[in-house]
């Protein structure tokens, strides 16, 4: 499984939109400093998706996402591919059983598909949207990673590039 966050905030991405001549889209904006962070995995060989939502990138919050990737794959052996970010090399982390992690080179986020499914997210979801708070924000991210978790076909069509289907 390849793993890494990605950063949901109350800044809205604006862009173009189709509407009738002579018409002019209104599309609101906003800009704020609150941000959430949704943690991913993904079967590359299949599709199969792990998420969850949660408020920081840290050390504890990278302990709860392997906690529940190790509890919904109690009976395989899961080696979760991520970068070299500090939380994810944190000497306090406990490494489930049944989890062994490898570190991707540095400052090469090309290397990593689960970067494709965050922009996905946020081209499909996000643009032209202006959420009211976090709650908001949350409550729309989590439907939106509940509908790719359930579509492991629309997920695998993202990430299985050649170079990684050819290694396994």
């Amino acid at each position: 499984m390849f793993m890494d966050e990605a950063r949901f905030g109350l800044i809205s991405a604006t862009r173009y939109c189709w509407c009738p001549k002579p018409m002019r889209p209104v599309c609101q904006a906003m800009v704020s400093q609150e941000y959430t962070y949704a943690y991913a995995a993904v079967s590359v060989s299949d599709g199969k998706m792990d998420s969850l939502i949660l408020p920081y990138v840290n050390g504890d919050c990278m302990q709860i996402f392997l906690d529940e990737v190790a509890t919904r794959h109690p009976s395989n052996r899961v080696i979760m591919i991520l970068d070299g970010a500090g939380w994810h090399r944190s000497t306090e982390l406990k490494i489930p059983d049944n989890i062994r992690l490898v570190h991707l080179p540095p400052y090469s986020p090309e290397l990593n598909p689960v970067e494709h499914i965050g922009d996905d997210l946020r081209e499909k979801y996000f643009h032209n949207r202006v959420f009211d708070s976090i709650d908001s924000l949350e409550n729309h991210l989590e439907e939106a990673l509940r509908n790719l978790e359930n579509n492991p076909n629309r997920v695998h069509s993202i990430v299985p590039w050649p170079w990684i289907i050819n290694a396994l």
